[in-house]
């Protein structure tokens, strides 16, 4: 019987970057591919330059994800003074943003952006290797994700991770099985949130989720990382589907 890892992700804003063109940053509804590894390679305490590491880590693992509560929807409004390009390239790299900003100011430029946050949506994470042989056990990614090397984030550094994300690994003949053999603590501020009885499941590949599923939509997404450091990602295809959410993971 197969090995599953499930976690939560809840914090009061989540960023899930789509396709961004000028000065417009939407974010998905849920998680990409690019965000859960890189949020399990910032626990594991891979850094963005150690591009053999961060593909392998993605390469060797397939993803779900469950919307337990989508959230709503805000969109802020940001003006940011950053160094010209040609102050850049004559003084790059700044150590800290206080540095960045300490220059004359006639060598600061604004630019102007328009970013998308969902706020107070919970999601289920779920977890299992595509190989025989993983970078990392299961059992190994939860602990990482219990003590965290580098700072959690959903999405974006301004949407730090507000509870703990109870990491777990189960058994089960299926996704669905693997998430009612799960037990998740509704804990505090999370009791109105959790418990939805319906939710979006996404997964990627044919496998057979174990989901009573009335109709599905397969869409491509472009969400993983090719390169980080150039920001160079690529395509997979992505299943969704309404589901009736299983107790393990209400």
């Amino acid at each position: 019987m197969p090995e599953y890892l499930l976690f939560r992700l809840f914090g009061p804003m989540a960023a899930w970057g789509g396709v961004a063109v000028g000065e417009y940053r939407p974010s998905e509804s849920h998680p990409s591919r690019s965000a859960i590894f890189g949020l399990v390679a910032a626990a594991l305490g891979i850094r963005r330059e150690d591009a053999a590491d961060l593909k392998e880590l993605q390469e060797s693992y397939r993803m779900a994800v469950l919307v337990n509560t989508p959230g709503s929807l805000i969109r802020d409004y940001h003006t940011t003074q950053v160094p010209s390009e040609i102050t850049k390239k004559r003084a790059w790299p700044f150590a800290t943003r206080r540095e960045e900003v300490s220059i004359h100011r006639d060598d600061l430029n604004t630019i102007l952006s328009t970013r998308e946050y969902f706020c107070d949506a919970l999601y289920t994470v779920c977890i299992r290797a595509a190989t025989e042989n993983p970078p990392y056990l299961l059992s190994e990614l939860a602990e990482a994700l219990n003590s965290p090397v580098f700072t959690l984030y959903l999405g974006r550094r301004s949407c730090p991770v507000a509870l703990p994300l109870q990491p777990q690994v189960v058994r089960g003949d299926n996704l669905r099985a693997a998430m009612e053999a799960a037990v998740f603590q509704n804990i505090g501020m999370m009791s109105p949130i959790a418990g939805k009885e319906r939710g979006m499941l996404f997964w990627e590949d044919e496998e057979n989720t174990g989901f009573a599923v009335e109709s599905s939509q397969t869409v491509q997404r472009r969400d993983v990382a090719l390169n980080r450091r150039r920001w160079q990602f690529t395509e997979r295809k992505e299943h969704g589907a309404l589901v009736q959410v299983p107790e393990g993971v209400r």
